[in-house]
């Protein structure tokens, strides 16, 4: 009874083009999101270029040293890293080893440290 107009003169607008056309962004979506498969399917992974990435860029690990100095307490663990970190300084296995070496911390935790790599570092995490 609603939906009954009032004089002739008016239009029923329920069934408006933005309803009608709803379907189609979501149409555009599905296609896209198979296109996208479609090109991911295409994708060669160089795993040896990759991996020497990774070996030349030891600066990833930083991260996780930091936060586990931020999680025991240590003192300004920001600014201890930023010198080794910053500049054109080129951070390699054993500057980073030879830094962790001149915290003043436990040798568990230092062994710890020295086992985080870039192959087996994926980012922070909640724990």
């Amino acid at each position: 009874s609603m939906k009954l107009p009032v004089s002739r003169l008016q239009r029923d607008l329920t069934d408006s083009t933005v309803i009608r056309n709803v379907g189609v962004p979501f149409g555009h979506t599905l296609i896209a999101c198979k296109s996208i498969i479609k090109g991911f399917s295409k994708l060669i992974i160089n795993e040896e270029k990759l991996n020497l990435d990774l070996d030349n860029n030891w600066a990833v690990v930083s991260e996780a040293i930091q936060n586990i100095l931020r999680k025991i307490g240590y003192p300004k663990p920001y600014e201890a890293l930023k010198e080794l970190t910053r500049g054109n300084n080129h951070i390699t296995k054993e500057s980073l080893h030879s830094f962790i070496d001149t915290l003043e911390i436990s040798d568990d935790l230092k062994d710890y440290m020295k086992k985080i790599t870039p192959f087996n570092y994926v980012g922070y995490k909640l724990e």
